[in-house]
């Protein structure tokens, strides 16, 4: 325990100025996450790191390019996916003794699941600093409440297979401190607003940001546990890996982009 909030202290002000300084840092630090994350994921699901996952590296070196210096060229998006598509086909091709669909589609998969999906804090980030909170109180608030909840009235095992300390009470404790924490920090955002409204938009808003990043939690741990392995790496000392840490922010962050934006057509 120590160490994780050692790490949590030295970790919690660095994510602070990255955020804050948003731009390029923030896209940078982004896609290192996104790579160190997909190669946790490869690692996992195929036993191993292949040649082949290389084409995910690629594809989200080319989607942080353009959400930062393209954001609105769909077209060439689309054109430049295609291509990577067709780099796919080529090794199994060519490599056809060494690929199978199967390595082409993890390699998809991962690229979807950690690089896609991590974007949104980018994108979130280039709407307002105010509004990326959203992807990691989310997943912080969600995090600590089913912790403290959990240890102190946990009885009932919420998915006893995927993760066995996780209590029903906990994840209703998770739901509680995510709609708290987020109804807190919108009422200082929509100042300007009707405060009923707020706290209703809010409460709910952040109910089922909980909700996800607890489905992100446990869809981490079926992944791990299909693996046949504990944590996905070792980066954070105490924490594990970066999907041990950002796999909520990896369902609350796009979660978080859409609220955002219907948040915004209401405030």
């Amino acid at each position: 325990m120590l160490v994780r909030i050692l790490t949590a202290i030295v970790g919690l002000p660095l994510l602070i100025l990255i955020v804050w300084l948003g731009g390029l840092p923030l896209a940078f630090c982004t896609w290192i996450i996104s790579i160190i994350g997909m190669y946790e994921f490869y690692k996992a699901v195929s036993g191993g790191y292949k040649t082949i996952h290389c084409v995910g590296f690629m594809m989200e070196a080319l989607l942080i390019y353009l959400l930062v210096f393209q954001p609105s060229s769909i077209i060439t998006a689309v054109f430049e996916f295609l291509i990577f598509f067709f780099i796919l086909l080529m090794f199994l091709v060519f490599g056809h003794s060494k690929y199978s669909v199967t390595d082409a589609a993890v390699t998809v998969f991962g690229f979807i699941y950690v690089g896609f999906l991590l974007s949104a804090v980018v994108v979130l980030r280039q709407e307002g600093i105010i509004f990326v909170w959203y992807a990691f109180i989310f997943a912080f608030a969600s995090d600590t409440g089913a912790y403290f909840a959990g240890s102190a009235f946990g009885k009932h095992k919420l998915a006893p297979v995927l993760s066995p300390k996780k209590s029903i009470e906990g994840a209703v404790g998770g739901l509680l401190a995510s709609a708290a924490v987020t109804v807190i920090y919108g009422l200082f955002v929509f100042n300007g607003a009707d405060r009923a409204e707020v706290v209703v938009y809010m409460a709910s808003f952040g109910i089922i940001g909980s909700v996800l990043a607890q489905l992100g939690d446990l869809t981490a741990s079926s992944i791990k546990r299909s693996a046949g392995i504990k944590d996905y790496g070792s980066i954070f000392p105490g924490h594990g890996g970066v999907l041990d840490r950002f796999d909520s922010v990896l369902f609350t962050a796009p979660f978080a982009l859409g609220g955002v934006y219907f948040l915004m057509l209401i405030f």
